[in-house]
């Protein structure tokens, strides 16, 4: 093949490849909004001296992935704030705390979650069954590790597959044409 010819075959690799990566750099790809997150507390979250409006740290469980892409890695950062809490009471009724979850930390960007969690302490049935007024219930515990439910409220953009095929299309093109100069 002659110089001439490779340069062509070159320059037509390198446009065509360019065109491909633009095509993918400009198609929006998102998680969508509902998507399930399972979050874990950092530490035991407990009710014993918390209040309402009490920010909480949890984690993301599981890599949530979607079209083969992690969008959220495991371990990113999950805020939830306390919305509601009882203590343990007299009787053996126990202590309850609700979580609801705000954000999730994905590269530096904060998106929003929706999702609520209710942690019921265990109640003393032996004092509920005497009808004692002086054995107590027991603490709300929500223990590292415990599994729950949480969800995006919006779509998150999914950033690594268009930047890396942008990446690699621009590195292509460039290559093609300095190909081109020898």
């Amino acid at each position: 093949m002659g110089v001439s010819m490779k340069r062509m075959v070159a320059c037509a690799l390198g446009a065509s490849l360019s065109i491909a990566t633009m095509a993918l750099a400009q198609a929006p790809v998102a998680l969508p909004a509902d998507t399930v997150i399972q979050v874990v507390p950092v530490e035991d979250i407990t009710s014993i001296h918390m209040k309402e409006g009490d920010q909480e740290r949890l984690q993301v469980a599981a890599d949530v992935v979607h079209d083969g892409v992690v969008v959220i890695p495991r371990g990113s950062p999950v805020a939830a704030t306390v919305t509601w809490r009882t203590g343990k009471g007299i009787g053996g009724k126990s202590a309850k705390f609700d979580l609801t979850f705000n954000t999730v930390s994905v590269n530096g960007h904060q998106y929003a979650l929706k999702g609520k969690h209710r942690q019921e302490g265990k109640g003393n049935t032996v004092a509920a069954l005497l009808g004692s007024m002086v054995i107590s219930g027991h603490s709300a515990v929500m223990e590292s590790g415990q599994m729950v439910n949480a969800f995006t409220a919006e779509p998150i953009p999914v950033v690594s597959t268009t930047a890396a095929a942008y990446d690699a299309g621009k590195a292509a093109g460039q290559a093609a044409l300095a190909s081109t100069r020898n």
